[in-house]
């Protein structure tokens, strides 16, 4: 049985930022969502790629060019992206970032058999 709750007090305090490179930490796995805290070096980059479920993005700390599908974004501090699944994205820090990725793999069962 999964956890009742995952609970990490400050998220910014949390999250390691590289001298270069990028970081990443688990902060909940299950069959239904997974919860990565990432930590970029200024001028990292996650190249342009796919996933088969929908996600979030939220940054916490820094600035970031963002891919979505066809659209080029900026991203700070507060900014918050939903993606649909196979949407095409990529994220390239311009300082250091700090950002939290939600990956809903499974959505709750609506009386039907679940997927």
């Amino acid at each position: 049985m999964p956890e009742a709750y995952a609970y990490v007090q400050d998220l910014v305090v949390q999250a390691r930022v590289p001298e270069n490179g990028i970081l990443s930490q688990t902060l909940y796995n299950d069959e239904k969502t997974k919860v990565i805290l990432f930590g970029f070096a200024p001028g990292q980059e996650l190249s342009a790629h796919t996933a088969p479920f929908p996600a979030t993005l939220t940054f916490l700390r820094g600035e970031a060019s963002l891919k979505l599908g066809a659209d080029e974004r900026e991203a700070v501090a507060g900014t918050f992206v939903f993606m649909a699944a196979n949407l095409e994205h990529g994220v390239k820090a311009k300082s250091e970032v700090v950002m939290l990725l939600t990956m809903i793999k499974q959505a709750a069962a609506t009386g039907g058999t679940p997927q």
